[in-house]
């Protein structure tokens, strides 16, 4: 059994920082559960696109107001409290955060926590070696 806080893991190589985000990992792939789960916040103003042709994500926000954009076919959704996305195509996406947008997610191939976007906003596929606690 693992239990673990987010205050466990602010500041920590679990909390991972972008300029539009931040993103909390609180279960990742060296837990060798299946998937890996994020408290993420988006931060208000920005608007970030992403693009996971690796993995598919589930998002469920529990705060803040934004809008999500499925750049694929320029449908546009509420992002509110409550609302879950999850993106089962492997969707070019933008998430427009009008305010702070907290949410939680998460990850089919789970996430190492070593991923970043890269310029068209895919986490590389990062596997966990057998054998190792990276």
């Amino acid at each position: 059994m693992i239990v673990r806080s987010l205050n466990d893991i602010v500041g920590t190589d679990r909390d991972v920082q972008a300029e539009t985000w931040a993103s909390r990992r609180l279960v990742l792939a060296k837990e060798k559960v299946g998937f890996s789960l994020h408290d993420t916040v988006l931060y208000a103003g920005t608007e970030t696109r992403m693009w996971y042709a690796n993995h598919i994500e589930a998002v469920y926000c529990i705060a803040g107001e934004g809008e999500l954009v499925n750049e694929e076919t320029g449908d546009k959704h509420r992002i509110e409290p409550g609302v879950m996305y999850l993106l089962d195509g492997h969707e070019h996406h933008t998430l427009r955060a009008h305010t702070d947008v907290r949410t939680v997610c998460v990850f089919n191939p789970p996430c190492t926590g070593r991923e970043v976007h890269d310029e068209n906003g895919v986490y590389p596929l990062i596997t966990e070696q057998e054998g190792t606690d990276a």
